[in-house]
């Protein structure tokens, strides 16, 4: 179990150190010019509309699904 645990973290160091680095150099090459700028809002933007309508979605079709087996059940 030992064995298990140690090897999860050296993978999960490894997986973090390349993320760190592949942000750095993304970061270094980004341009934050006016148009730049404009991309990265509209960017967030359009990010945030998917997650809330997302979001919503699930909500609807959680209520749906919840409600079907109680319609069922009540008409036996």
């Amino acid at each position: 179990m030992v064995y298990l645990v140690l090897a999860a973290t050296a993978v999960m160091s490894i997986v973090a150190a390349a993320v760190t680095v592949l942000v750095g150099r993304q970061r270094r090459r980004m341009d934050f010019g006016p148009e730049a700028r404009r991309i990265e809002a509209a960017a967030t933007r359009g990010v945030r509309d998917a997650r809330r309508q997302a979001h919503a979605q699930q909500h609807f079709n959680d209520v749906g699904g919840l409600g079907a087996p109680r319609d069922r059940d009540s008409l036996s």
